[in-house]
């Protein structure tokens, strides 16, 4: 029988979950990560800041990586909902939109904190692309291959490559040009770099 995840061993001691407490210290999680980053975060900082007792976290979390991975994994299912608008163009634009508007606010800067930690954290680096960027693929490809079952989309389109470039789009201008991720770049990524690929 598999053992439980972290997460549930944590649920399971103590008094019950309230979920409004649970959002209040990923909240709280979510911008003391982006203030300091991974290495300098502990449980109690993010206990000072949320006002809580340490016990409280702990209660429902095993460790800061649970608490982090946990964090961005609940604000990214929340936040990125999986269109389905009727062609991939529309729906590309949306998903990517929406992703591009997490990634320029508070889980974006928290998210840049991590990704610099990445190559020194190994179980970090594992989890996070396990939570929070394989979901983001598998939702683009998800979009694409609805529009192969349509006849939209040739089934020999380079899927791999328009999901690699989506996520490099992003974060280069995220990270490394000195302008804005917004809307007028996703739609110019979807319609003049990922569509055409994708009908070539």
């Amino acid at each position: 029988m598999a053992s439980p995840e972290p997460s549930q061993q944590a649920a399971g001691r103590g008094r019950p979950r309230d979920a409004s407490r649970d959002a209040a210290l990923r909240q709280a999680a979510l911008e003391v990560l982006a203030q300091v980053g991974y290495r300098a975060l502990t449980m109690d900082a993010v206990a000072n800041h949320a006002r809580a007792g340490k016990a409280t976290i702990y209660r429902r979390w095993d460790s800061k990586l649970d608490l982090v991975i946990d964090t961005c994994n609940e604000l990214v299912q929340r936040r990125i909902p999986e269109p389905d608008l009727g062609s991939v163009s529309e729906d590309l634009g949306e998903f990517l939109r929406s992703f591009a508007t997490l990634l320029t606010g508070p889980v974006g800067k928290a998210a840049q904190a991590l990704v610099g930690e990445l190559p020194h954290e190994p179980e970090l680096a594992t989890k996070f692309r396990e939570s929070f960027l394989l979901p983001q693929r598998d939702t683009m490809r998800k979009i694409i291959e609805r529009g192969v079952q349509r006849g939209e989309i040739n089934p020999g389109a380079p899927i791999d490559t328009v999901v690699e470039l989506a996520g490099a789009g992003l974060i280069y201008r995220l990270m490394l040009a000195d302008e804005p991720l917004d809307t007028n770049f996703v739609d110019r990524l979807v319609g003049e770099a990922l569509v055409p690929l994708l009908h070539r």
